[in-house]
């Protein structure tokens, strides 16, 4: 039961710093449209406002908590304190039955993390998180969010025009992927960018 309820508690902080990563495919900011400047960063406002879970204007370990405590509540259907193996898979079945294994890439596949798994979706979000937190003071204030938010607007709009077409985001998530792999090589590096 620790286990699980410990397997939950990770998949909750993955999914939940994945949101900075991805937009959703469907409504707002969708891989299928165009969207400017001014919707991605009203869209990112919004995403601010949804994670800071105590509104005290910025993100760090206790909202985590909060979050971490509200999605183990929710999957918690009898509100027993504990998480049963039925509980757990509960909301996957429901979103289009069993998934493989949540270690492997594909377990969450449907889950708002595209195939890069629990781990790569958790070190992805963590990453950009630590990014967004200009100061290293280990919270990131709605000012640090919203520069985050637009650094990674202008470097996915690569012909500066103050729009995101389907296919830059397209190249730029290419090309994330690549410098992804290229870590994971032995031996690889990083690029610093």
């Amino acid at each position: 039961m620790i286990r699980l309820a410990l397997a939950f508690s990770i998949t909750a902080l993955a999914i939940g710093g994945v949101a900075l990563a991805e937009a959703p495919k469907t409504g707002g900011m969708g891989n299928d449209r165009t969207v400017t400047r001014a919707e991605a960063l009203e869209r990112s406002g919004r995403m601010f406002e949804r994670m800071d879970a105590n509104k005290d204007g910025k993100l760090d370990a206790a909202d985590r908590e909060a979050r971490r405590i509200a999605a183990f509540d929710r999957i918690d259907a009898n509100k027993d304190g504990m998480v049963s193996r039925a509980e757990f898979s509960a909301p996957r079945q429901a979103m289009g039955g069993e998934r493989q294994g949540m270690g492997n890439h594909q377990g969450m596949r449907g889950h708002g993390m595209r195939g890069h798994g629990m781990h790569g979706g958790m070190g992805r979000g963590m990453m950009m998180m630590r990014m967004a937190d200009a100061n290293r003071d280990g919270a990131v204030t709605q000012a640090e969010f919203t520069a985050a938010a637009t650094t990674r607007f202008d470097r996915t709009d690569s012909n500066r025009d103050g729009q995101i077409t389907p296919a830059e985001r397209q190249a730029a998530r290419a090309a994330m992927r690549e410098r992804m792999h290229e870590g994971m090589q032995p031996g690889g590096q990083v690029p610093a960018n």
